[in-house]
């Protein structure tokens, strides 16, 4: 394995300049002095919940107190796991400008990039192209870097956009090394660069001219004779018969540039470019985005076998050239390369609207919480935008886990052309499908596999196993990329995660129990509420219907005003959400947008959570199966006019919106009766918390009556699910009439 000289390459390293800095959070004696009273408070609370449960004298108020304490425990749990995110977070800072003078560039070592793909019509290919472009034109030593696009959808649409890249790619690395230009996805700078030179002209219409050339092809659905250039491009579209489908389908390598030969407009030598589809069989497990990975892993392996790969995402480009330079601030001799595992960068969006209506940011997944993991262990890997070691893939930093084949190691050298005859028959070899049979592939080495969410359990697995690792958030995003735009997309996806995340929980590897062992209770804990998402479920279904139930029915079923318990509650809510308001706007957020983003809290509770929740259970019990759905980065004109607006988006007839519209109602009914009762001279003294839940809710359901009634337009809410959530409304109005007043 190629790896970076140290102090041999320098003239001397005692007076060398820094590469990196850390700080600790200005914040963190204030958490942990907070976290301490708080946690006195939640013990307490849970006292006097323990209190009136004995207390109970009848069944009704007995099921009431129970219901409240098994939500307030799982709020209790998840707030003292985050808390392992706030007890050293800290703040990190690279200097790229001073690596040369520490690190001659003829040793940076080299550099694979794995860029996966699923579907051309939900992820577009020119898309893909882009991300690629923007990596293949790195302020990086091009005879270094190797691309690899995995397209698991098997697709000859996205092979011919890469084709047409390549030839593309020969023109526009130039021009940006030339003109210094930092914006290197082509579709970005053209948007966004007003400024043209005649050169700038024609690379510009050159790009359009191929955009014309792909979007014709996907929108056809084939490759016409009339695009194909020669014998080899001939000979590689033939593999796509009428028996080649996405299921089942054999493996397809594509060298479409070499840097040992391909050379661009000036006469530099390019970046290696290679189209990898693994085979696929009906038979086969496919493991999805992580067995796609490992098929890179292996083929790389055989071609290049870089020390160092860089996972992306097709849509998350790269947004700043000097972006391999940071990572090498932190993984510029052995030393470190045996220490850190993996450097994460955030994922950054960008188009999303102004105030974030559907919390696509994910500021606290991606910015906030990570800050808190790398004063732990380090960040937590997040599938995209993360440079790894590959000796990490092979086992812990004491233990090297020996492939089957030896030239799949970290340490093999490869000595021969990425096209000769030995390395194309190998390559083909280890992406077949049936090749991992009988091997420890992705269960005690490469990307993990146990999980729908494989990046969160593949990082997992490396910190127990002892690696460190980096998060890293320079000023200028290192990535950008495209969130979900549509409420629908964004719940799938977050029920996705949702899933496999707990799937982690409830295994032998689970962080309550292996994690504890293998890493310390506070990074274990970090974990652990990273993958209890679903069980948010249970206290949000909780306070959306059980207070206004007890208030339709005139129940009282917290403290009075006057009384002492009261400002538990008072405490409790204000220092959870002004807390959670202090962390998002540290990070840069706005008032608007973090109301959007607790609003969206509320609403996965009662849909992506809870049903992410039910169907874990349901496979657990061998009832129901969930499988992997890739989401769509397409978006239709009246849904993007919409969005901008900041209209939520509830078109689709999914059965996760009725228990959201249902409590939508129920809430609504209960405010507007408990107004009736203060009208009538009651004393709602001890209904007070009642009503203002009740009309917390009612504040945040804004959007929901507002697409019941107000709107309409295609993204209203369907009338079926608004009669379904009507009628479910008043039966449980019914039931609680029955049952709370028995």
């Amino acid at each position: 394995m190629e790896v970076l000289k140290g102090s041999s390459t320098t003239k001397s390293t005692t007076h060398a300049p820094p590469l990196h800095t850390l700080e600790f959070s200005r914040l963190k004696f204030f958490n942990r002095v907070f976290a301490t009273v708080y946690t006195c408070a939640i013990l307490a609370l849970l006292y006097h919940h323990a209190l009136t449960l004995l207390n109970s004298t009848t069944l009704s108020s007995f099921f009431i107190t129970l219901s409240l304490l098994i939500s307030d425990i799982v709020l209790a749990f998840m707030w003292v796991a985050t808390q392992s995110c706030r007890l050293n977070p800290i703040h990190r800072k690279e200097f790229p400008e001073n690596l040369k003078r520490v690190v001659k560039e003829s040793d940076f070592p080299k550099l694979d990039v794995f860029i996966c793909t699923a579907d051309p019509y939900k992820e577009p290919p020119m898309g893909v192209v882009n991300t690629a472009l923007s990596v293949l034109a790195y302020d990086y030593p091009t005879e270094k870097i190797s691309v690899y696009v995995s397209d698991d959808g098997g697709s000859q649409l996205t092979l011919f956009a890469f084709m047409e890249a390549a030839k593309f790619a020969s023109h526009w690395l130039p021009f940006c090394r030339k003109n210094n230009i930092v914006e290197r996805n082509p579709e970005a700078y053209f948007a966004s660069n007003n400024s043209w030179s005649s050169e700038a002209e024609k690379i510009k219409t050159m790009y359009h001219s191929m955009k014309i050339k792909v979007e014709n092809v996907v929108k056809r659905g084939k490759v016409g004779d009339e695009y194909i250039i020669g014998e080899e491009e001939q000979k590689a579209f033939n593999k796509w018969k009428d028996s080649f489908t996405r299921q089942d389908h054999p493996t397809v390598i594509q060298v479409l540039l070499q840097n040992s030969k391909d050379k661009d407009i000036i006469g530099h030598l390019m970046p290696n470019l290679i189209y990898v589809c693994r085979q696929k069989s009906r038979t086969s497990p496919h493991h999805f985005k992580a067995g796609a990975l490992n098929v890179l892993l292996r083929v790389s392996a055989t071609m290049t076998n870089a020390p160092i790969i860089l996972t992306l995402d097709c849509d998350m480009y790269s947004n700043d050239p000097s972006t391999p330079l940071r990572a090498l601030c932190y993984l510029f001799n052995p030393q470190d390369q045996l220490k850190f595992g993996f450097i994460q960068f955030p994922q950054i969006f960008n188009g999303i609207n102004k105030n974030d209506i559907y919390a696509c940011e994910f500021k606290r997944l991606f910015q906030i919480n990570p800050v808190g993991f790398d004063g732990l262990n380090g960040g937590n890997y997040v599938g995209t935008g993360c440079f790894f070691s590959r000796r990490a893939f092979f086992g812990g930093p004491s233990k090297l886990v020996s492939p089957e084949i030896p030239e799949l190691g970290p340490y093999n050298v490869v000595d021969k052309p990425i096209q000769s005859q030995p390395i194309m028959e190998l390559a083909y070899k280890v992406a077949g499908c049936n090749y991992e049979n009988q091997t420890k592939w992705g269960y005690e080495m490469g990307v993990r596999y146990g999980s729908l969410v494989e990046d969160s359990f593949t990082s997992y697995r490396l910190h127990c196993e002892g690696w460190k690792s980096i998060f890293c958030n320079p000023k200028r995003p290192a990535f950008l990329g495209d969130a979900p735009n549509t409420l629908i997309d964004m719940l799938n996806q977050q029920k996705r995660w949702a899933i496999g995340l707990f799937e982690v929980v409830f295994s032998k590897f689970s962080p309550l129990t292996f994690g504890i062992r293998s890493m310390g209770l506070p990074m274990s804990l970090a974990y652990a509420h990273l993958g209890c998402w679903a069980i948010w479920s249970i206290p949000v279904t909780i306070y959306a219907f059980l207070p206004q139930l007890a208030l339709i029915n005139g129940i009282s079923i917290f403290p009075k005003v006057s009384e002492p318990w009261f400002l538990f509650y008072v405490f409790l809510f204000l220092g959870a959400y002004g807390q959670d308001f202090q962390d998002f706007i540290v990070f840069g957020g706005t008032v608007e947008r973090w109301w959007n983003d607790q609003r969206i809290w509320m609403i996965k509770g009662l849909t992506c959570y809870l049903f992410g929740f039910m169907e874990f259970f349901l496979k657990f019990l061998g009832i129901s199966t969930h499988g992997f759905n890739v989401t769509s980065k397409v978006i239709d004109d009246e849904q993007h006019k919409r969005y901008e607006q900041g209209m939520y988006e509830f078109g689709v007839p999914s059965p996760m919106f009725v228990p959201l519209v249902t409590a939508a109602i129920i809430n609504l009914l209960s405010f507007f009766w408990g107004l009736e009762e203060v009208f009538r001279g009651s004393k709602l003294e001890g209904l007070f918390v009642q009503m203002f839940i009740t009309g917390f809710v009612v504040v945040n359901s804004w959007p929901i009556y507002e697409a019941i009634v107000l709107r309409s337009d295609k993204g209203k809410i369907p009338i079926r699910t608004t009669l379904i959530s009507i009628f479910l409304a008043w039966g449980l109005v019914a039931a609680a009439s029955l049952t709370l007043r028995s």
